[in-house]
């Protein structure tokens, strides 16, 4: 059960970190863009729509790769002093009671959109227009792969609920902390307390 589990996770990183490079081209096309319109005067109409339209499938794909990391916004305030069968309880309920419902509707919905899109051949409404109906497919695409996903995050507090312990995720890139990098470095507050005494005080002659 737990490579399957680690399995979807690694699925909706690859997901996640191909929509990433999105904001590469994102950059990309607003820097052409602006060196074109302010230094060539040819500003091109179609950009704007391409900007919206990556940036949406930035967004929607890291939804899954934000559950899979267990990234998303909690009251962690509250919810980190709990037992992990007490937070397993919460995150199960409203997993049901709201996610799964929100999440089905949203795949749902957008599959629809998406058929209906590519039917009519939509395209986008400026002069130089885009084709409207592959973004579209981003829609029921990401809501799918987040369906799974929490259906993985449904599997996991049930193991919670049984064992007392969540199960173990893969890592990925972490904000710093800065307490293990002292160790990994060997640095002790002390070390760092010396040093600043050698840093001359500003305004005073060293």
């Amino acid at each position: 059960m737990q490579k399957i589990l680690l399995t979807v996770d690694r699925l909706s990183t690859w997901l996640g970190k191909a929509g990433s490079w999105t904001a590469i081209a994102l950059t990309i096309l607003i820097s052409v863009e602006v060196f074109s319109r302010y230094a060539l005067n040819k500003p091109h109409s179609w950009v704007l729509d391409a900007q919206i339209m990556l940036y949406g499938v930035l967004f929607m794909t890291a939804g899954a790769y934000t559950l899979s990391k267990n990234g998303h916004v909690r009251g962690d305030v509250l919810y980190g002093f709990f037992r992990p069968r007490t937070q397993a309880t919460i995150d199960l309920t409203l997993y049901i009671l709201f996610f799964l419902p929100g999440i089905i509707a949203l795949t749902w919905a957008g599959w629809s959109f998406a058929r209906e899109s590519m039917a009519i051949n939509e395209q986008t409404f400026n002069a130089d227009s885009l084709p409207l109906y592959p973004f579209k497919f981003i829609i029921p695409i990401s809501g799918a792969m987040l369906l799974l996903q929490g259906l993985v995050e449904i599997v996991r507090c049930v193991i919670c609920l049984q064992t007392g312990q969540w199960p173990p995720r893969e890592g990925d890139v972490e904000e710093v902390d800065v307490e293990k990098l002292k160790e990994m470095v060997h640095v002790k507050d002390e070390d760092i307390a010396a040093l600043d005494q050698l840093v001359p005080m500003k305004g005073k002659p060293v």
